[in-house]
């Protein structure tokens, strides 16, 4: 049975959906000797989830600095709390790598934050939005794409929350490791469906 895509998805339709939670070991990255174990295990993966976060600014023109950097495995996902150990060489070198892919969503916003902090040469990075245009999906939010190709929700009550917390409270990391494993899935998916074609694509035209 080929699976149902939708150009655009109904937005009202998420909250009725089983919520999914990121399953493996949330691993909290707090000194530059942990970054450069992290980074050693991550670099020998054969891909990974990436993602950001930032403390939200409510005061129009500030923008504060990219607070946590999350990369996922399959199974294991690092919080690096870069507002507390900077930018480490061991987060630039996986930062530059070009051998591991590195799957996100809107990379290109991300990066530029990252660069903000340091600057460093973009490694091997693809993002999601490029490849669900390819297919004719036009949705580009990652709550959106999940509910769309595994008719599953991710929650968002997180995201505004402050990731510059002195400690990051369980839900906080189970957002944000959600978030970056969520990619890893999304994008085997979608290169399953291209190479299979066994999807069929529904037009909405508006919603």
């Amino acid at each position: 049975m080929k699976k149902i895509l939708y150009n655009k998805y109904d937005k009202s339709k998420i909250n009725t959906l089983p919520r999914v939670v990121f399953p493996g070991r949330i691993e909290v990255v707090l000194t530059e000797a942990e970054a450069e174990k992290a980074v050693d295990y991550l670099l020998a993966q054969p891909i990974l989830g990436i993602d950001t976060e930032t403390r939200p600014s409510f005061k129009k023109g500030r923008l504060n600095q990219v607070a946590l950097l999350q990369v996922s495995t399959h199974d294991v996902c690092f919080l690096f709390r870069l507002n507390l150990i900077g930018m480490p060489q061991a987060v630039v070198r996986l930062l530059e790598d070009q051998s591991v892919p590195k799957i996100g969503l809107s990379l290109h916003d991300d990066l530029m934050m990252l660069q903000r902090r340091v600057e460093f040469n973009r490694g091997y990075f693809i993002d999601l939005q490029d490849k669900v245009k390819k297919i004719g999906v036009e949705d580009m939010s990652l709550q959106k794409l999940f509910a769309n190709f595994f008719n599953q929700r991710i929650s968002k009550r997180e995201r505004l929350s402050n990731w510059e917390m002195d400690v990051l409270g369980d839900k906080q990391k189970t957002y944000a490791a959600t978030d970056a494993w969520t990619c890893i899935l999304l994008y085997e998916e979608l290169l399953r469906l291209e190479q299979t074609g066994d999807y069929s694509l529904v037009i909405i035209e508006e919603l």
